[in-house]
């Protein structure tokens, strides 16, 4: 089978094959975007961009059950966006880096 291209040349479409990431890195892009598909992780990554917040108050500012914020707190840390330190009792929880509120702040601007 001959591949046929209308615009793109053999050499540009080596170029682009060179920058495509891998499939297991393609995976992971993929697993990061979904913790920006839900509205509840979106809302606890906004307070987090504003303060580092335990369980009870992001679940008294959200309006939301503890329960489901530690479900979403959770996942938000399996991928290494959130972090947590113990305080006493208390874990509080913070971003990892700033390149969250960021990428957000970005998105909002385009949409």
């Amino acid at each position: 089978m001959q591949n046929k291209f209308l615009l793109l040349s053999e050499r540009s479409r080596k170029e682009i094959l060179s920058v495509m990431p891998h499939d297991g890195e393609i995976l992971k892009l993929a697993d990061y975007f979904q913790n920006f598909s839900d509205s509840t992780r979106i809302k606890i990554l906004t307070c987090l961009s504003m303060m580092d917040m335990c369980v009870n108050d992001l679940s008294t500012v959200l309006g939301i059950n503890q329960t489901t914020i530690s479900h979403q707190l959770k996942q938000l840390k399996d991928q290494g966006i959130v972090s947590y330190k113990r305080d006493g009792k208390i874990l509080l929880y913070s971003l990892v880096n700033d390149n969250v509120n960021d990428m957000m702040m970005y998105a909002l601007n385009v949409i």
